[in-house]
Order: structure tokens, then sequence, then C-alpha cells
């Protein structure tokens, strides 16, 4: 029996088998196969927040409720030491090294949706410490950032960086949301 029948690849690793499959040499005689790469939500579109509308008076149109806002706060202490400690699981990780920007927003995108639409509630991102000249890394910078934009809010609830044991400051521990019934 096979155990991959009926499974389809994430696109971890679709991005994963792309990378490997465009060092391969075809055999003589055949062309490579072309296989259409998913369309990775640009980091300019899921940056750039959209404009309010002009105010319109108030005798033309009755008060508009607010949708709440999803503000994203820090991993509270106490979790923090349940998750450095094993004492809370870590349900699911992603790693980002060696992936260009564009590649890392669109896997911890749909890693994250993923892992809320399975209900679970920490994962470990992997960002990496960055170059070893000193500086910090692009995605230990973008990653975070990248929590708190709009995309990510109803998937995150929290983030904090995560214990030396798990990859320091070049991981995350990312508390998700509940799914709302």
């Amino acid at each position: 029996m096979n155990r991959r029948a009926g499974r389809t690849l994430t696109e971890e690793d679709r991005i994963l088998w792309s990378q490997v499959a465009r060092t391969a040499r075809p055999l003589k005689g055949r062309a490579h196969p072309t296989v259409p790469e998913p369309q990775p939500v640009s980091m300019a579109e899921a940056l750039s927040e959209a404009r309010p509308e002009p105010a319109k008076s108030a005798a033309s149109s009755p008060p508009v409720s607010r949708p709440k806002t999803l503000a994203q706060s820090a991993l509270d202490q106490p979790t923090h030491d349940k998750l450095a400690a094993g004492r809370l699981p870590i349900q699911g990780r992603v790693d980002l090294h060696g992936l260009t920007q564009d590649e890392a927003y669109s896997l911890l995108f749909s890693f994250l949706h993923r892992a809320h639409a399975n209900e679970m509630r920490y994962v470990l991102v992997i960002t990496g410490k960055g170059s070893s000249s000193g500086g910090d890394g692009v995605l230990r910078r973008s990653v975070p950032a990248w929590l708190a934009t709009a995309p990510f809010r109803p998937l995150v609830s929290s983030h904090h960086h995560a214990a030396r044991h798990h990859g320091g400051s070049g991981a995350l521990y990312v508390r998700l949301r509940r799914k709302k019934p």
C-alpha cells in the first residue's frame, strides 16, 4: 500500500521541489517539463494598507459600527517559559532559511493559514540569525513586521523570540488565534 496515495504537495514542498528541479539536468533528448509556479502574494500588496475613504456627513448616512481591531501583543512570560521548557507543545514549525523574501512571505502565510485551519495553537518560525558579517538578517527583521500586517492579523495572536535551544533570536514562537465557531 502506498502511504502517499491521495496526498498532495504542500506549498512548502512545492517551493522546495521547484528549487531542486531548477538544478536538475534533463535526460539526453528531453526538455525540462514546464510546471506552473504558484502565484505568491507580493510583499508590496500585502504590506500596503487600504486608504481610508473621505469622511461623509453625519446626516447622509447612519453611524457605522467599526469592527474590532485584532491587536497583536507580545507573548506573555509564563507562556514563553512553558514553551521553552517543553511544557507546552510546539505543534508545527517552518524553516525559512535560504529563501528570498517573496518565497519566505508566501511560505509563511500558507504555513500559518494551514496551521490555523488545523487548530494548532503554538508554532515555531525559524528565520535564521542573518549574515555572518555582523548585520541582522533580512528575514529576522522582516518576519515580525509581516506578522503585524493585515493578512496575518486574523491568524496570529502574538509572537516572541524563541528560547536558545529552539533557535534564540533566529526563531519565533507564534501563538495562533483560535478558530471562530
